[in-house]
C-alpha cells in the first residue's frame, strides 16, 4: 500500500468497467481490497458510496468515494503521481487528445458492442455489430497517431486510451468466439491486433484482465438466463 493508503474497490470481476480501475491499479503497483459485488442484491456500502448511479466500481480511498471508471483511472493517476507510470502525458495537447478518445471508446464502440451482444433483434444485433466494426477501423488511426510509432496509445508506455480499450479486451475475445467475427484482425487493422497481443502480455493486463474462459461461461450462462426472460440489465 502507498504511503498507507487505504485503497478498497467495490466490483464485480466480469466487468469490463472494473477491469480499467483494476488495470490501473496494477500498473501503479497498488495494493487494495477487492470487495465482489451482488449487483442484485447490491450491498449497503455500494448504495452509500454511490447513491446517485447505485453502480460499480467505486474506489474508496481513505474513506471517500470515487464512481466511474475512467474519472477512478484518472485520479489514481493524479493522487499516486509519483507511483509507477503516469497514464496521462505531461503535455496539455496531448492530455486533451487522450481524453478525447477515452469517450470514443465508450460511445462508439463499448455501447454498440453491447447492442450486438443483447440486442432484442437480429436488425439491432447487426447494426451493432457493424458500429463496432466501424470504430476499431477509427481506433487503428487513433493508434497510429497517438503511438507516434510507439507501441501504445501512450506512446511507448500504456496511456488513458490504452486502460479504456483494454479493460475489455477479455471480452472482445469472448466476443469473437461466441459470433465467430475477428474484431481485431490483423488483415484489416494490423496495429491494433499487434497492439492487443502486447497490451495483454504485460503483467498488470495479466493481473488484472478476467480469464477468457471464465468469462466465456459467464456470457453463455447469462445469454441462457436471458432467453429464460429472467435477467435484467446491471450495468456496470
Amino acid at each position: 500500500m502507498a504511503g498507507g493508503d487505504d485503497l478498497k474497490l467495490l466490483g464485480a470481476w466480469p466487468s469490463p468497467f472494473v477491469t480499467r480501475v483494476k488495470l490501473a491499479l496494477a500498473l501503479k503497483g497498488l495494493s487494495y481490497e477487492d470487495v465482489e459485488e451482488d449487483l442484485y442484491k447490491k450491498s449497503e456500502l455500494l448504495l452509500k458510496s454511490n447513491p446517485v448511479h447505485k453502480k460499480i466500481p467505486v474506489l474508496i480511498h481513505n474513506g471517500a468515494p470515487v464512481c466511474e471508471s475512467m474519472i477512478i483511472v484518472q485520479y489514481i493517476d493524479e493522487v499516486f503521481a509519483g507511483t509507477g507510470p503516469s497514464l496521462l502525458p505531461a503535455d496539455p495537447y496531448e492530455r486533451a487528445v487522450a481524453r478525447f478518445w477515452v469517450p470514443y471508446v465508450d460511445d462508439k464502440l463499448v455501447a454498440p458492442w453491447r447492442q450486438w451482444l443483447r440486442g432484442k433483434t437480429e436488425e439491432e444485433k447487426s447494426e451493432g455489430k457493424k458500429q463496432a466494426f466501424a470504430a476499431v477501423e477509427v481506433l487503428e488511426g487513433a493508434l497510429r497517431e497517438c503511438s507516434k510509432g510507439g507501441g501504445f496509445f501512450g506512446g511507448d508506455s500504456v496511456g488513458l486510451v490504452d486502460v479504456a480499450l483494454g479493460g475489455v479486451l477479455s471480452w472482445m475475445k469472448v466476443t469473437e468466439v461466441l459470433s465467430g467475427d475477428k474484431i481485431f484482425d490483423a488483415a484489416k487493422t494490423p496495429l491494433l491486433a499487434a497492439w492487443v497481443e502486447r497490451f495483454s502480455g504485460l503483467d498488470a493486463a495479466m493481473a488484472a484482465l478476467p480469464d477468457v474462459g471464465r468469462l466465456l461461461e459467464f456470457a453463455k450462462a447469462r445469454e441462457a438466463a436471458a432467453a429464460a426472460g429472467s435477467l435484467s440489465d446491471s450495468r456496470d
